[in-house]
């Protein structure tokens, strides 16, 4: 899920950046540039996690750049259609999961 989502957000971040825009806040860099940024995080440490390859930096990198991700991309509670909320919750719970596992792995190294 990293490497694909990381890959897609390095190559298309102009797709992401409208969502994006709500998390940065007042940072002084292009919105393009952080959802890059955020993809290649993604991209390396989901394949340093896979590989085993420094677990627990890889788990607390890919941990940092889920949070940003989460919180742009799954706003359910902006939804107003009860099928786009329901979706967006989904894919919301869908990545705090992960975030759990990613924890894990942070506490345990495995």
């Amino acid at each position: 899920m990293f490497v694909y989502g990381g890959y897609d957000a390095v190559r298309n971040p102009e797709g992401k950046a409208p969502r994006a825009e709500k998390v940065v806040g007042g940072i002084d860099v292009e919105t393009t540039t952080l959802v890059r940024v955020n993809g290649g995080v993604q991209i390396g440490a989901g394949i340093a996690l896979a590989l085993g390859v420094m677990p627990r930096v890889a788990a607390l990198l890919l941990a940092g750049s889920l949070v940003p991700t989460t919180l742009a991309g799954h706003r359910f509670w902006e939804e107003d259609d009860p099928k786009a909320r329901a979706a967006q919750q989904l894919q919301f719970l869908k990545n705090t999961s992960m975030l759990g596992g990613l924890l894990m792995v942070v506490s345990t190294g495995r």
